[in-house]
């Protein structure tokens, strides 16, 4: 199978969906490997390194969509990606489609098959290909919270770890799942005060077990939710409802009740954010100011440690990029009913019930497509 792999376009993304190590393997296994010029420089890999690992180097994107049949991303295609796509082309990448209804038609109305990382699933329902990218968009809330949380970025001037006779900064972390683990892994290593709601009693027992007395943590009711957001220097929003649309948790109103230049990180913002007053940003403009609080959204956010995040995302992405490349997708999806739940749209249809539901689109079921795929 041909395999393609684009420069990402998305502003000051610089992941790669495929490493010169997995080009190495896709070649090794037989697979013709063909990648964009300069599509992993921001990973510190050049063309030649493409070329050592056995790959073809590609002129443009538009040689990529030419000639590749599985394409392999990092970030959602842009408007201009997606109208390259063509109906006999699978689409590997990052989607989150529940709340970008546009994309959504795009993707339709080009026929391409379209797995997304974001909902396959393992034998224990985790969602393993986001896992890597939330544990390193947890650990970088709060390093992106406490830079905010400065006076010159319009924060309240508070020193997260405080210093001996100045009381650390309050962090709240709505969600206890990787992203907000992670995120309080962070917070209590640099001394912060860390409290961390959720509404799952064990997961509220396992986070109570591993930081014991560096952090709290609070059952998830409106009424904690409120309590703890009001008092907060830094909230962090870590909510995941697989596949679907956040929930909006924290309210216009309950921005109110907060200190004048605490910071939002709404690191769901990829599923529509978690706070009512949530909008998309980016690296290079990342914050806003509403009511006098910071608003840190940016929908990448990985993509700023791209080498790290890169190699992470490849390790867990490859062997699902293999079983493609060797089965082709029907089959593929047809023997794993894990890589099956990434299927998110095939023929014009959406095959992920979340996404059709949340955009109030017809859902086909992936068993129909494989069937009707032969």
């Amino acid at each position: 199978m041909i395999v393609g792999t684009l420069k990402e376009i998305k502003n000051h993304e610089y992941r790669v969906g495929l490493t010169p190590e997995s080009v190495h393997e896709l070649v090794a296994h037989g697979h013709d490997v063909i990648i964009e010029t300069g599509a992993g420089g921001g990973i510190g890999a050049d063309d030649a390194a493409y070329i050592s690992a056995g790959g073809r180097i590609a002129a443009s994107a538009d040689d990529v969509f030419d000639q590749a049949a599985l394409i392999v991303k990092v970030k959602e295609p842009q408007p201009e990606e997606r109208k390259k796509l063509k109906a006999e082309q699978v689409l590997f990448t990052y989607l989150h489609l529940a709340p970008d209804p546009e994309q959504t038609k795009d993707l339709m109305a080009s026929g391409a098959t379209c797995i997304a990382y974001e909902t396959v699933t393992d034998a224990h329902g985790h969602l393993p290909l986001l896992k890597p990218m939330s544990q390193v968009a947890g650990r970088m809330s709060i390093h992106a919270g406490a830079t905010h949380l400065e006076k010159v970025s319009g924060g309240r001037g508070v020193l997260l770890g405080g210093v001996p006779g100045v009381a650390p900064a309050k962090v709240t972390i709505i969600g206890g799942g990787v992203v907000g683990f992670n995120a309080a892994q962070m917070a209590a290593g640099l001394g912060a005060d860390v409290t961390i709601l959720d509404r799952d009693p064990e997961a509220l027992e396992r986070l109570g077990t591993y930081f014991e007395a560096r952090a709290k943590t609070r059952f998830s009711n409106r009424a904690n939710l409120a309590e703890c957001v009001s008092q907060a220097d830094l909230v962090v929003g870590a909510v995941l409802v697989p596949g679907a649309a956040a929930p909006k948790l924290v309210s216009r109103d309950l921005l109110s009740t907060m200190k004048p230049g605490a910071v939002l990180v709404d690191v769901a913002i990829d599923q529509g954010g978690c706070f009512e007053t949530s909008k998309p940003t980016t690296h290079a403009d990342p914050i806003y100011i509403v009511d006098g609080i910071v608003h840190y959204c940016v929908t990448n956010m990985p993509g700023a440690v791209a080498r790290t995040s890169t190699y992470a995302l490849n390790n867990v992405t490859l062997p699902h990029t293999l079983n493609i490349a060797e089965k082709g997708w029907q089959k593929a999806i047809s023997d794993d009913p894990y890589l099956r739940d990434g299927l998110n749209v095939w023929n014009g249809k959406v095959t992920c019930a979340p996404v059709a539901q949340n955009l109030n689109l017809p859902y086909v079921p992936a068993e129909d497509a494989i069937a009707g795929a032969h």
